[in-house]
């Protein structure tokens, strides 16, 4: 179970590929915003920590995490971005609301992703309860933006890297 794990964000950061040239937006949502701007910050100082300057990365807020697939089509629309992370956070209540958003953001991203050519991160927290949110927003677990901003710097790399032509034909 990940939850046994006691940080669930550490990666080798020896084998980072470069992001020379990348650029990268950001979508996150406001609700539980003491969660997802933790998982913003997170995202960002380890985009900063891998070399991409400020100036190629783009932020912008959406209302929840129902929003982010349009906030990350908004930012597609503009084919600047090498990859898109979004950052939200739905906790459970005492309905089924979560499952249906977290469904229809995983798979608004999925789809976006695959018909723009431009990889979406989901970095969205699904916890049980507020704890485990924190848990995982920086806590004793991690933070869920780190892993989002890894992703996003590793598919931007895979994507820039299959593009590049491997030979030329004639002279």
């Amino acid at each position: 179970m990940a939850s046994a794990i006691k940080n669930l964000s550490v990666y080798d950061d020896s084998n980072m590929p470069s992001t020379v040239g990348m650029s990268f937006g950001i979508v996150v949502s406001a609700w539980n915003a003491d969660i997802t701007h933790a998982l913003y910050e997170g995202c960002l100082q380890t985009l900063l920590k891998h070399g991409v300057s400020e100036d190629d990365i783009r932020t912008v807020q959406v209302p929840g995490s129902f929003e982010l697939p349009v906030g990350a089509k908004i930012l597609a629309g503009a084919k600047r971005f090498d990859a898109i992370i979004c950052l939200g956070c739905v906790i459970k209540g005492e309905t089924q609301h979560d499952e249906y958003i977290n469904h229809a953001v995983a798979t608004g991203l999925t789809n976006l992703s695959i018909a723009s050519g431009i990889p979406c991160i989901f970095g969205v927290l699904t916890p049980n309860s507020q704890e485990q949110a924190l848990d995982r927003a920086g806590g004793k677990h991690g933070n869920k933006g780190v892993e989002a901003a890894v992703t996003a710097i590793r598919m931007a790399s895979l994507r820039k890297e299959i593009a590049k032509p491997t030979s030329k034909i004639g002279y």
